[in-house]
């Protein structure tokens, strides 16, 4: 009986070997990710998709008993920090917080602005509030981890403590730290969004497609985060199964710009596609200027290569991240930049009005599109084939 006993709290029920140990911790926190991803983030706080009952009340039991997130708090604390990204008043924000205090303190900090009731009334609205939210997740959070606790100690035995330690540890490290510090500090920018979001990795596996958070600042309620054809969302591969088994409807999706073959006359389906599109545009004109500047450069023949690629990160940078509010105003274009590049002040130039379109978007419809339309004017006047190409492709938008 003994041995038994001994056997038991060694091996547990399973009585598993240690890869198998440490497939079945992976598998759990992958759910755990998938959970976070596909609900909390993408479901409950931005709307981007509908989850049939049967699918919202698994996540939201797999999260009790997993993280003791309450989903109302998580959302507020998140709508926050789009609505307030890069400032004093962002949750979690690098820029003004620091990487290591984000990265190794995401959870704590979190936990401090869920407890801020004025966070919680402005943004956590439309979150379940139903009989079992009230009187059983948001009333015993810890109740759910510490019954995880107890099945893993059952399951897997004395091992089955470390496996809960690395459970409770998975997303306020990955999803706190990872996501909400990396995700603003460090990566690659496909688009130009107000702020300093990043994408970490253009595969999305690890931390269910949250990798791709400059893609989601720039559309932030898309329910798919990918958007290259290098990128891949794994969180988005889950929406598509859940929606081929009817447990989900995707409501809204990034999509890429129409293009009306022949079309050259500004009207009003044109303005509200390049309004729609915005972050598109911007990083298309992004594209254009870094390629005019690249040529430019390549006929300066006393410039050294080193010197090419320095003003050639920095020509990328501005226009890439020119906008981003790390010190709450656009940043200026270095002055270097320009010096002896006529052509490239006349992409600064227009790349500054433009973005003054999506700025004065409180304008009548009509007055934004006759500054789209002497936008596109200068920009086919200014003798720069690149630019009246892009303008050209600007009047298909449709």
């Amino acid at each position: 009986m003994l041995s038994h006993s001994l056997a038991f709290l060694s091996d547990g029920l399973l009585a598993l070997s240690w890869w198998q140990i440490v497939l079945a911790t992976l598998v759990s926190t992958h759910i755990t990710i998938v959970s976070v991803t596909v609900y909390l983030h993408r479901c409950q706080a931005h709307r981007a998709l509908d989850l049939h009952p049967l699918a919202s009340h698994f996540f939201r039991f797999w999260l009790w008993m997993t993280t003791g997130i309450v989903t109302g708090k998580w959302a507020a604390v998140h709508r926050k920090h789009h609505a307030k990204c890069e400032t004093q008043e962002d949750p979690h924000s690098p820029q003004f917080r620091g990487i290591w205090k984000v990265l190794l303190g995401g959870a704590e900090l979190y936990r401090t602005e869920a407890k801020n009731g004025e966070t919680l009334r402005r943004f956590g609205h439309g979150t379940p509030v139903d009989w079992m939210e009230r009187n059983v997740y948001e009333k015993y959070p810890d109740l759910g981890v510490s019954l995880l606790m107890v099945i893993d100690i059952l399951l897997f035995g004395v091992v089955g403590v470390s496996v809960w330690a690395i459970q409770m540890m998975w997303i306020p490290f990955w999803a706190g730290g990872v996501v909400n510090g990396l995700g603003h500090f460090w990566g690659y920018r496909n688009f130009g969004p107000p702020d300093a979001s990043t994408n970490v990795f253009p595969i999305g596996i690890l931390i269910g497609g949250e990798e791709l958070h400059n893609n989601h600042h720039a559309y932030a309620t898309s329910a798919k985060m990918s958007n290259r054809w290098y990128e891949f969302d794994v969180g988005w591969m889950y929406i598509c199964v859940l929606s081929a088994l009817g447990l989900a409807k995707v409501r809204k999706v990034a999509l890429r710009p129409h293009l009306v073959e022949g079309k050259s006359i500004l009207d009003d389906e044109t303005l509200q596609a390049v309004l729609r599109n915005r972050c598109e545009v911007m990083a298309s004109y992004a594209q254009t200027a870094e390629h005019a500047y690249r040529q430019e450069l390549a006929r300066v023949k006393h410039m050294s290569r080193r010197e090419r690629a320095v003003l050639m990160r920095g020509v990328r940078k501005w226009f890439r991240d020119g906008q981003a509010a790390q010190d709450g105003a656009r940043q200026p274009v270095p002055t270097e930049l320009c010096d002896n590049h006529a052509k490239l002040l006349v992409y600064v130039e227009l790349r500054e009005d433009l973005a003054a379109i999506w700025e004065r978007s409180n304008r009548s419809r009509e007055q934004l599109l006759c500054q789209l339309e002497e936008w596109c004017r200068r920009a086919e006047q200014s003798r720069i084939d690149a630019l009246r190409e892009f303008s050209i492709r600007l009047r298909r938008y449709g």
